[in-house]
């Protein structure tokens, strides 16, 4: 077998007049070697088979199975072809199939790599795309589970983008995130292209539900949904979730809070982001300067009213926390777990039982701000069963000698089978057997008798 650098001079000093012979001697392998590489019989760097090649014979009938059916399970021919007589190991029957290449590309679930992808133009103020993404291992201290939320949108001309952590990734949590970065990036555009997601469309049919038409109708923009299974049909936002994975939310620290990353994530897309360079036919330019070119449409006064609500449990201190800020309830209510109710555009939320009932209703404070809102009420009445629990009594010193008492004492004898055992027999004198009977007769006869002379 001949090196591929050994291949290339044999054919150099070929083409240079040399006889086979010559180059034989000068590269210290054998004619017949020399004679095949020049003919192209032979492969550099791969070995000749010295024996028969076991699945050469089933090659053809693997061809012509997977043919016919491309999603063909591995396991499923090999046991069809071991029927057959083939003596080889699954392992090497499925090596076989991939250095062959047998099975065939299906058009139809081929990914977008490798494609022929269209250039989709994007004049300015046209499109904006939406995309969730799933961040992986948030800080325990959010309580968020496995997995935080993370809404992009993304402007498709100029390549600008905002996010938002949300608590979900339901509707109202998907308007507030809408509302939020539209605010962010100055303006709406004309269509909103989103995925099949279940809170914008039916998925089946990629018709819009009612709840999100009456949004859609709130900010006088169109919806457009992507075919199915065509990621790259919104690229730029996937790009932008690409961003806040990689750039944002893998060097978040573990001391980080929601508020913090979220200021974290617009602080970058403010200053990175935006500053990315781009090419134009007018020359060179950035993201924030195409953006701030792009027309687009003024935002409706106040957002669109939708109910946003989750779960939260009271601390000590009857105190609900919520994106950033604190509010009181009731001290009866501590430990408990109740539900925050905010409605888009309204200055206060309410907080209510897990029956619905709403017991306490505060001004929101700024998302982050770390305000502590108390009802003048809540907060007498935490006094109140403060001073309740007080106490003036000693507490226990926690350095002090009790030996075992008596109770603990006989306890022990008996474990240890050391106890006098109980009788109901009687003594002359009335004692029960067993019990130590002291009998002063005794001690007087002794007296008696150390006072008599001898």
């Amino acid at each position: 077998m001949l090196t591929r650098e050994e291949d290339i001079d044999a054919h150099a000093l070929a083409r240079q007049g040399w006889t086979i012979s010559a180059i034989a001697r000068h590269l210290g392998r054998d004619r017949k070697t020399i004679r095949a590489y020049l003919a192209g019989n032979r492969t550099p760097g791969a070995r000749a088979r010295t024996t028969p090649d076991p699945f050469a014979p089933y090659a053809e009938y693997c061809r012509a199975r997977l043919a016919e059916d491309p999603h063909l399970w591995a396991t499923t021919l090999y046991d069809e072809v071991t029927d057959l007589g083939y003596p080889g190991a699954y392992q090497t029957f499925t090596r076989q199939l991939r250095q062959r290449q047998l099975r065939p590309v299906c058009q139809d679930c081929r990914p977008t790599a490798g494609r022929a992808v269209a250039v989709i133009e994007h004049p300015p103020g046209e499109e904006t795309q939406w995309d969730w993404v799933e961040l992986p291992d948030p800080p325990a201290a959010w309580g968020a589970g496995a997995n935080a939320h993370l809404l992009v949108g993304a402007l498709a001309h100029s390549g600008a983008w905002r996010g938002l952590l949300c608590e979900s990734e339901d509707q109202a949590h998907l308007i507030a995130g809408i509302d939020h970065i539209t605010r962010a990036l100055g303006g709406v555009t004309k269509v909103w292209r989103f995925d099949r997601m279940a809170t914008v469309c039916h998925p089946p049919t990629g018709k819009v539900t009612a709840t999100f038409a009456a949004v859609a109708k709130h900010y006088g923009v169109s919806v457009a949904i992507c075919p199915p299974r065509r990621g790259n049909r919104k690229g730029v936002v996937e790009k932008a979730v690409h961003s806040a994975a990689q750039r944002v939310w893998r060097t978040l620290p573990d001391e980080a809070t929601v508020e913090s990353a979220q200021a974290a994530l617009d602080r970058w897309c403010t200053t990175r982001g935006d500053a990315r360079a781009r090419t134009t036919a007018e020359g060179r330019t950035t993201v924030a300067a195409l953006a701030a070119a792009e027309s687009l449409g003024a935002l409706p006064p106040v957002p669109f009213p939708a109910v946003t609500t989750v779960e939260r449990k009271v601390s000590a201190q009857a105190l609900v926390a919520y994106r950033g800020n604190s509010y009181s309830v009731a001290p009866e209510l501590a430990h408990a777990t109740v539900t925050v109710i905010a409605r888009l555009g309204e200055p206060h939320l309410d907080i209510a039982t897990s029956s619905g009932a709403v017991i306490a209703r505060h001004r929101a404070a700024a998302p982050g701000a770390g305000a502590m809102v108390r009802d003048h009420g809540h907060v007498t009445a935490l006094n109140t069963e403060a001073m309740k629990a007080a106490t003036s009594a000693v507490p226990h010193r926690s350095k002090v000698r009790i030996p075992p008492g008596p109770d603990a004492l006989a306890a022990a004898a008996v474990l240890r089978g050391t106890a006098a055992p109980a009788s109901t027999t009687t003594s002359v004198h009335g004692a029960e057997e067993g019990a130590v009977v002291i009998d002063l007769s005794r001690y007087a006869a002794a007296a008696n008798g150390r006072n008599t002379l001898t």
